[in-house]
């Protein structure tokens, strides 16, 4: 007998004699125990639940293929992952205020939001954009705003991440532009810029133009990178808003995998190197409060890409197969009611990020669902992260619950279940071609009406919201957005308009513009040259709607 065999045989004889008895008395509290993914979750797992586990092969050691257990082989030990608090509201003078408060409180790394006309290239004083100006994020039309955003921050020193996609080429051009003011070179810039339009067709909505010249707009930003700001992460492909949408932990995984071979195969197309650009890929997954659900998903996810760069793609290069991933809690699951209680998901969240072995982290303040944070709950947010790097103990050594017979378990079973979903999307034509047909939004909705219909019935217990209610007579103090702000920024517009030289920034669009009309052209260094002459963001941005037409959801 093996044994594998007698543990099977112990395992039944522990059933019959010990559970059952118990179980007659006190029943379990489910029928089917499983994870928001629709995952089985059994009693107890035992060494024949690993059995097809190869230690070298699917598990192995910290930065070394298949990256299962980390992309460095030290992970923490050596550097704690950069605290990264997402922040931006109103104009750039406030943002900056609290980038400075942030920076002071001990955040090693910006995180810029931007408001929605930013996000869809308008300037704050289109017609269009009347009533949105600085409510989502910070209103950024021209070079002189990001001036004021990054004032007294040193730009060559800081890690930058910025939350834009569809004018991504626009906004790094205005970063560089200030950096360069400032005395810091291309090649010393570190950040991301997320760059990643086709999760905003599946989930999040802030598109311009249709796929084919999104997709040439970010292999252009893959090239320009490449040779001239060789530190910056080109792209960071997007779980976080399919998650928010409503997807599960696997879908999230599956869906942003498969938009991460669409860049891959659209940067070949385009003439580029594999391993010339692959390691400056990164990806941004969601962290919800199912502790082991979501360390197992940030582990398969690792092994896949890993197995997708290097099996499929034929990388060399083994950066080019790390998944290098910024987390963020998960701000869906934040609640109105009993606000407090967001504190311990976001801990929970948090700490899932850290044993899953993220990069970065972005921690929620408990009076998101709310309003935008409050300095005191951005603070409380920052706190939990270095709460968990210095008193935890959870980053003192690499994946601590690997060879757990229940985490291993799970994540074979996760990454089994999002190949299926990538073989169906492969089978479609690709990520692209299953967005067009709706595929991935269909599922997405599926699972959020799923989720929300449990929560509703009471088969999903939401703390403070359909259990454990308490009458609420206060709510936490709110933050309030300046009302005047709207008209300073326009005025702000207009004074760039009449001070710059118009004619310099009219024949600088007109090469844009030209450039942008053959198919081949490189448009990021005259996207770069119109931003040095002072166009503002809608104005490039219009430039190339002429060009390139706009996406209409179907």
């Amino acid at each position: 007998m093996t044994d594998i065999d007698r543990i099977k045989q112990e395992k039944e004889k522990w059933e019959n004699e010990k559970v059952d008895k118990v179980t007659a008395r006190f029943p379990e509290m489910k029928e089917q125990f499983e994870t928001p993914s629709g995952i089985p979750v059994e009693r107890l797992y035992t060494p024949p639940d690993t059995e097809e586990v190869d230690y070298v092969d699917d598990i192995g050691f910290p930065g070394e293929y298949p990256f299962t257990r980390g992309v460095q082989p030290t992970m923490y030990r050596s550097r704690y992952w950069t605290m990264r608090q997402y922040a931006g509201f109103g104009s750039a003078e406030e943002t900056n205020k609290r980038f400075r408060y942030l920076i002071e409180q001990g955040q090693k790394g910006l995180s810029v939001a931007f408001d929605l006309p930013t996000q869809m290239g308008y300037d704050s004083d289109d017609e269009l954009v009347e009533g949105e100006v600085g409510k989502t994020g910070v209103a950024i039309d021209s070079v002189r705003d990001m001036e004021i955003l990054f004032d007294g921050i040193d730009l060559g020193r800081i890690s930058t991440s910025m939350t834009i996609n569809a004018p991504a080429n626009v906004l790094l051009a205005f970063y560089i532009i200030v950096a360069e003011k400032n005395g810091a070179k291309q090649e010393d810039l570190k950040g991301t810029i997320q760059n990643d339009i086709l999760k905003e067709y599946t989930a999040r909505g802030t598109y311009i133009f249709p796929p084919a010249p999104s997709m040439r707009l970010i292999t252009d930003i893959f090239s320009y990178c490449g040779a001239h700001v060789p530190k910056w992460n080109t792209i960071s492909i997007s779980g976080y808003h399919i998650r928010e949408a409503g997807a599960t932990a696997v879908q999230e995984v599956a869906f942003t995998i498969a938009d991460g071979i669409a860049y891959v195969e659209a940067a070949l197309e385009a003439g580029l190197d594999l391993d010339a650009f692959a390691g400056r890929l990164s990806f941004f997954f969601n962290a919800h409060s199912n502790l082991f659900e979501e360390i197992a998903k940030f582990r398969a996810a690792r092994r896949m890409w890993a197995k997708i760069m290097k099996e499929r793609f034929g990388a060399k290069n083994p950066r080019s197969m790390m998944l290098r991933f910024h987390t963020q809690t998960a701000g869906s699951m934040l609640t109105a009611q009993q606000a407090e209680n967001n504190i311990v998901r976001v801990t929970l969240q948090a700490l899932a990020g850290v044993l899953g072995g993220t990069q970065s982290l972005h921690t929620n303040s408990m009076d998101e669902a709310l309003a935008l944070p409050t300095e005191d709950a951005a603070r409380i947010a920052l706190r939990t992260q270095q709460i968990i790097a210095h008193e935890s103990g959870a980053a003192d050594t690499i994946d601590p619950l690997a060879g757990s017979y229940f985490i291993e378990s799970l994540t074979g079973e996760i990454e089994k279940r999002a190949f299926e979903y990538i073989d169906k999307i492969d089978k479609m034509g690709g990520a692209v071609k299953s967005i067009e047909k709706n595929y991935m939004q269909e599922e997405i909705h599926n699972s959020a009406y799923k989720w929300q219909k449990e929560v509703e019935q009471n088969k999903r217990v939401v703390v403070g919201v359909n259990k454990f209610r308490i009458e609420e007579k206060t709510r936490p103090p709110h933050f309030h957005l300046n009302p005047e702000m709207e008209k300073a920024q326009r005025e702000k517009l207009a004074r760039l308009r009449d001070e710059r030289d118009g004619d310099a920034v009219d024949a600088a669009l007109a090469k844009l513009k030209l450039q942008a009309q053959d198919p081949k052209g490189e448009l990021f260094p005259y996207i770069l040259d119109a931003a040095r002459r002072e166009a503002t963001l809608g104005e490039i941005c219009n430039t190339l709607r002429a060009v390139f037409g706009v996406y209409r959801a179907k």
